[in-house]
């Protein structure tokens, strides 16, 4: 949580795939730093993460779908807050 009470991006992406999923592993990783000066990089980062999730959910589901899957929960915010999204999706 930031200083000003509102959630962080890494926060509403932890809340909302919780919710969406139950997952079993759930690693969010904000990795805005490693592309400072690049596009999309924003002052105070949360721009570039990197996410790991696993749930009973996405078990039968192609790799397309579990993410098009995760990007639903995501959507509209915090996904219209990223500029980069890295997934690693599994049913374990």
């Amino acid at each position: 949580m930031k200083a000003d009470g509102r959630l962080t991006v890494a926060d509403l992406i932890r809340q909302r795939l919780e919710e969406a999923f139950s997952p079993s592993v759930l690693v969010i990783a904000d990795q805005s730093e490693r592309h400072k000066g690049h596009a999309g990089w924003r002052e105070g980062g949360e721009t570039h993460f990197n996410v790991e999730i696993a749930a009973a959910a996405f078990a039968g589901m192609s790799r397309i779908e579990r993410h098009r899957a995760v990007h639903d929960a995501l959507s509209p915010e915090p996904l219209d807050r990223i500029h980069a999204l890295s997934l690693k999706v599994s049913d374990g």
